[in-house]
């Protein structure tokens, strides 16, 4: 059973896999590789002089996969269900394929809200998904990210840092305390 589901495989979606792969949560990542990345290039992404938005699509899934993030690339999310209560809750995730328990779900995908809809979550004046700093919507253990909490402020890395933010959450309350994902060059030899 995979402890995060992510809807979704754009940059907020695939940072939010890295993180929560990267240490050790058992993370699910589906994408339809509809992202709007494929019709990108990016200039304005810090660290990146100039790169095609497919190849960093490409890039990003490969940077997870190697923390051992599964990458369910054609997996189609149909439906999202909240099961339990509070801290014994969780969600089952349904594709036309399967269904999958998890502990968390992260919703990354662009302005597409019907899954979180049908979830029940909260929304704001603007019709778009009320989260908190930490990026958790009204639903515990459900998060949104990128275009669907952004009102026309969408960039490639804010949305990656939307996924990120999620991610530490979600760490910190399976680690019982704030958790930062820092690494120091010995982490690298």
């Amino acid at each position: 059973m995979p402890e995060v589901a992510i809807v979704g495989g754009g940059p907020a979606g695939l940072s939010a896999g890295l993180f929560t792969a990267k240490n050790d949560l058992d993370t699910v990542v589906f994408d339809t590789d509809e992202t709007w990345m494929h019709k990108a290039h990016l200039f304005n992404y810090l660290g990146i002089d100039s790169m095609d938005g497919t190849e960093f699509v490409e890039d990003a899934r490969e940077q997870a996969e190697g923390f051992d993030a599964d990458m369910r690339v054609g997996e189609e999310v149909t439906a999202v269900e909240r099961v339990g209560d509070g801290d014994a809750g969780g969600f089952t995730v349904t594709t036309d394929d399967a269904e999958y328990d998890a502990t968390y779900v992260v919703f990354a995908t662009g302005t597409d809200t019907d899954l979180l809809e049908d979830l029940g979550v909260e929304f704001t004046d603007e019709d778009l998904v009320d989260v908190d700093l930490s990026m958790e919507t009204s639903v515990d253990g459900a998060y949104a990210t990128g275009a669907m909490i952004r009102n026309q402020e969408w960039q490639a890395v804010i949305s990656a840092g939307d996924g990120g933010a999620a991610a530490l959450d979600i760490l910190s309350n399976e680690k019982g305390e704030h958790f930062h994902d820092f690494d120091v060059p010995e982490d690298a030899e």
